[in-house]
């Protein structure tokens, strides 16, 4: 039995191929993320210092709060179904990113983190999608913009079934592994 041999340069490459290898060839500028959305990459400036606040603040609540052996992460790279997203935090179990690549898939995320900028709308509609079919549990959302903070949770079909939202300033109760409220007040 011999093995059959070509040519790299024969094999059909699909525009979405074509895309990834852009995508992953892509040399952003300092502090610019990039993302790749269904059928785009997308790239981002990076973040005024009220975005920041507003990560540092949840993550020292879940840390002081917690009980659960919970690990953080900023800006991991996660695989899910139609693309590349970067998540402004990402929170799972003790262990989940140890030895893990760069761009890894959600498994052991218990919660990822958005604070909307310069484009809610990604945050608000594409990255739901992408980490609801992901299987992600929880997705939390500071929507500056709209003055709010939002809970998606429970993921089933490629969306996720229940919602939670209250304006800045309320408190929002994380279930499990959490099992905490999130003040909201010095969020916006």
């Amino acid at each position: 039995m011999s093995a059959a041999t070509y040519d790299t340069a024969d094999v059909h490459r699909s525009p979405e191929d074509d895309l990834l290898k852009a995508f992953l060839a892509l040399d952003t500028p300092e502090g610019f993320k990039a993302e790749l959305f269904e059928g785009g990459i997308v790239v981002t400036p990076p973040p005024d210092g009220d975005h920041e606040g507003a990560i540092g603040r949840i993550v020292r609540q879940v840390f002081r709060l917690c009980d659960a052996d919970i690990t953080f992460a900023g800006n991991k790279g996660l695989i899910v179904p139609g693309g590349r997203f970067i998540p402004d935090g990402t929170f799972a179990h003790e262990g989940a990113f140890d030895g893990r690549p760069a761009w890894m898939k959600p498994d052991g995320i218990v919660m990822v983190l958005e604070v909307t900028s310069s484009n809610p709308a990604k945050d608000r509609w594409d990255k739901r999608k992408g980490y609801a079919a992901a299987g992600i549990p929880l997705y939390l959302l500071v929507d500056r913009k709209a003055g709010k903070v939002v809970l998606h949770s429970h993921p089933e079909s490629g969306e996720y079934a229940a919602t939670t939202s209250v304006p800045f300033g309320d408190p929002l109760p994380l279930p499990k592994p959490f099992g905490f409220d999130l003040a909201t007040d010095r969020l916006a």
